[in-house]
């Protein structure tokens, strides 16, 4: 995702940190991460579930993007659940 600057809001800092997720290496994964799902009618601003990898483990990201300034907003992050999730991590189960 195209960000001008990543902004991690509590909600997130708190699950890096239960989730053992370095915040540098989350900048870098936004910067390169796949947009599986976009969320246009979000308030305050469009967002976007994202997958992108730490490591070798697959993660999912929730960010907010400002149009007007490409701010974005890291509002969460966590591991797919393999159960909910097909083997590409991409598209929910039936």
């Amino acid at each position: 995702m195209d960000c001008q600057t990543l902004h991690f809001s509590r909600h997130a800092f708190e699950r890096m940190f239960q989730r053992g997720i370095n915040p540098g290496a989350v900048a870098r994964m936004v910067a390169g991460a796949e947009v599986i799902v976009e969320y246009p009618d979000d308030q305050p601003f469009p967002s976007a579930l994202l997958l992108g990898f730490y490591g070798k483990q697959p993660v999912h990201a929730v960010v907010a993007r400002e149009p007007a300034t490409g701010n974005c907003h890291l509002v969460t992050i966590y591991w797919p659940d393999p159960i909910i999730w097909d083997e590409s991590f991409k598209k929910r189960r039936a």
